[in-house]
Order: structure tokens, then sequence, then C-alpha cells
């Protein structure tokens, strides 16, 4: 790695799609090179919108990791066979938060900020979601999940989504090519989710601002000076380009603006996650991660999609009803997401936000013997803002009408993801998902 002019590991399409020079300080090298995001440059130098594409929209996706109990979330308080599958567990009907005088469901009790934004006609349950033939793995299903694929395989549907939106058309390539399509995603976590990792554009993860730091001297010694280089940084913000002895169109010149756009990058997410928005939020992993979500969205970061995870939802023994593991769970959950968009209203960012949270699958309809529950399908989503079709939406699964103890699923996930990608995102759905599925109408016409 010597001479960067002749190097044939250093192109510039091999540089930006395995990654570029921004990661926990406290990776190693090799795990830098897996798991450093690509395209970091597109985040750096300014918006680079394209056509047609309405990239103010943004989409929050939350992973409840471990097969939320969907059964105890969204409550059948009016079916009998609820109480006689559960007499543990079950959430007594007169504590049951009820979604209107119609239904005969209604929310865990401890949910009570996802009441309020449903109340304020900002959440839509979407019940009975899975799939065929479905897998009671976490990995497996997860997978299932994250590339909407039911075989498992393949790239991540976001990961297409940014793929997609950076390739088709000779302007489109030529931005590839350079560093400059505007598409790249922003996980919270230390490591990025399937679901966001595309064949040509990787997201940017880190788990904490104060670990987020550009490394490029850990890479090449080359990329030393770029750090220290005050004056090139700053005509690199001002679009001006950096005085450097490189010749014009060389690896080393693209290697030296690339560095530059990183270092940009992450000074800039490191200044808006220390800003903040001035917003209390629950003192949560979930609430940490949607307060820095916040802070970047009002910070103006150029990027359509974030992904929060949070875990814990494996409940095979001692689940509790009202109050318990599970209630303690799905109160975090609830609370920072009423946080999260109180924060987005209050600085007037909540019509372009859109939430959508999943688990990779329900439990059994029947507790188990240690008062808790087994891997199950089907379960409830959530989706969030002012732009959903608020209230309930489908049927919730027949308790009596079971695949060998399991719940039926009524409608496909990726129904859900198309509806996302064709009204939120304005993206084809059919390329990015590899398949036809009838998009479900979750964003409203309002």
């Amino acid at each position: 790695m010597s001479d960067l002019h002749n190097s044939k590991a250093w192109t510039r399409r091999q540089f930006l799609h395995t990654g570029l020079m921004m990661t926990s300080a406290t990776m190693t090298i090799p795990l830098f090179l897996q798991r450093s995001a690509s395209a970091m440059s597109l985040q750096a130098a300014g918006r680079r919108s394209v056509p047609g594409v309405p990239d103010e929209n943004v989409l929050v996706v939350i992973q409840l990791a471990g097969g939320n109990d969907g059964l105890n979330t969204v409550v059948p308080f009016g079916d009998a066979n609820y109480y006689r599958a559960r007499p543990g567990i079950a959430i007594p009907e007169q504590q049951v938060l009820r979604l209107g005088s119609d239904h005969e469901v209604g929310l865990h009790p401890a949910m009570t900020g996802l009441n309020e934004l449903y109340d304020a006609g900002l959440l839509s349950v979407v019940q009975g979601v899975g799939y065929p033939n479905p897998n009671r793995s976490h990995f497996a299903s997860m997978d299932i999940w994250q590339t909407a694929n039911t075989g498992g395989v393949g790239d991540g549907w976001l990961g297409r989504f940014f793929d997609n939106q950076c390739a088709g058309s000779p302007e489109a390539d030529a931005r590839m090519q350079s560093g400059q399509c505007g598409e790249i995603g922003i996980a919270l976590g230390r490591e990025a989710p399937l679901a966001m990792q595309g064949r040509q554009i990787k997201p940017i993860a880190f788990e904490s601002p104060d670990l987020f730091r550009w490394v490029g001297a850990d890479l090449h010694e080359s990329l030393e000076d770029g750090y220290h280089d005050l004056t090139g940084m700053r005509a690199h913000k001002e679009g001006k380009p950096p005085a450097t002895n490189h010749h014009a169109g060389s690896n080393a010149e693209f290697l030296t603006r690339t560095a530059l756009d990183a270092q940009v990058a992450s000074e800039k997410i490191r200044s808006a996650v220390a800003r903040g928005t001035g917003a209390n939020y629950p003192n949560t992993g979930l609430g940490r991660q949607l307060a820095m979500i916040s802070a970047m969205i009002h910070a103006g970061l150029e990027t359509r999609v974030y992904y929060a995870t949070m875990g814990g939802f494996d409940t095979h023994a001692g689940q509790g009803g009202p109050q318990g593991q599970h209630a303690n769970l799905i109160r975090q959950f609830s609370d920072a997401v009423k946080a999260f968009y109180d924060d987005l209203g209050a600085t007037g960012h909540d019509q372009r936000v859109l939430t959508m949270s999943f688990s990779e699958f329900g439990r059994r309809v029947s507790q188990n013997g240690s008062n808790g529950t087994d891997h199950g399908t089907a379960a409830p989503m959530f989706l969030a803002g002012p732009m959903v079709r608020p209230g309930l939406l489908g049927n919730h699964p027949s308790l009596t009408d079971l695949d060998n103890g399991d719940l039926k699923f009524n409608l496909d996930f990726r129904s859900v993801y198309a509806g996302l990608l064709q009204d939120w995102l304005k993206a084809d759905d059919r390329e990015i998902l590899k398949g036809s599925f009838r998009p479900a109408r979750v964003v409203s016409s309002r």
C-alpha cells in the first residue's frame, strides 16, 4: 500500500463498495473493514437529491428483537379464548387500554404513550402480520424480515432501496462512481442490520457518538494529513477543491477528497447529537437512540432512513401480565416513541417522519409451563406519524382457527413494505422487493 497511485487495491469502486473510514474507535482494522460505511462522503457535502424523489420524507425503523408477544400487546379482550389460553399472564379486561368503543381489542396497560398517539390520530395498529410457512428461529426469521425474502437470502430490503436510488441511468451511475449519490442510511448499534446492507451502498452504524470518529490514519498513513489539514477541510466545506499535490483524477486525489468528506460527516453527526434538541427522553436504550435520531433529523443530516433496535423480547419464562418483564419492555418502547413524536412536533419535523416497528415473530397463543410464551408466528406492527392511516388496520387473527397452536397471518409483511416504499419513499416497490406484493395502504392520502 506504499503507492496509492498504482495499487490495484484502492480503485474508486472498491473504496466506495468496501466502506470508508468512520467507525467505532475501539474496532480493529478487520472489523472496521467489515462494518464501516461505504459512500460516507455522500453524507457530508450537502444534499444530492435524486430527481422526482421527495428527499424530505424520512423513515425510522424500530426492530423489537426477540419476538414480541403480540397477543399481550394488542389484546383481544373480547375473546374468551384468549383468557382460557393464558390463565396466568392474560391482561384483565378492565385494565386494557381500549382502542375505541367499536373494537374488542386494546393495548397493554403499560402502553399509555402509544395510546395517546392513537387517540391523537398518529398511530396505525396493523394486525396479524406475518408470512407464509413461518420460521420460528430468531436468526432465520429475522433474516426473512430483513431481506424480504422467505428464504432469508440476499441483500437487505432497505439496502436495495438505497441501491435503487443510485442506479438505472448514466447520470446515476456517474454519481455512484464519483461518490455523489445521496442515498445512505444510519443505524444505531454496534453493527449495521442486514436490512440496511445493499450491494453498492452500505449504512453508517454507530453505538455512541463518543465512539464515532475519523480513523483514516488507522487505515493508511497517507490519510493522516487530511485529518489535520484544517485549511483543506474548510475549503471542502465551502465547495472548493482542497489544495493537494496529487494529479487530478488519480486514486490519491480521489482518496484525499473522500477522506475530507468522511471527516466532515463524522464532525457533523457528532455535533448534531451533542447539541440535541433539548427534549426529555426516557433514560432507556431506545429512548437514547430516538433522541440521537431526532437530533440528527433536526440538524438536517442527509439521510432518509434511520434504524433503531430494542432487544429482550424473548419471554419464555416469567413474562407476567399487567406487570412484569414484558410490561416493562413495551412500556419502554411506548414511552420512547411518544417522546420522539413530542420532540418532532416541537421542532416542526413530525410531518416528515414516519416510524415503523416490527418483531421477527409473535408468540404462541397458549402460555407455557413457566408463565411465559414460546416462539409463534403472526403479530402486530405499529406505524406512527401524522401521515399514517390512523386506527386499527386489518383484522385480528382468529384464536380458534390456528396453525398447530399458532396464529395464522392475515397480511404479508412485504405488503406493508410495498406500501411504505410506494407511498412514502416514492420508490419502485417491485424492483426493491423482487416480487409483486399488493401495497398495504398504510399512508394516508390527506
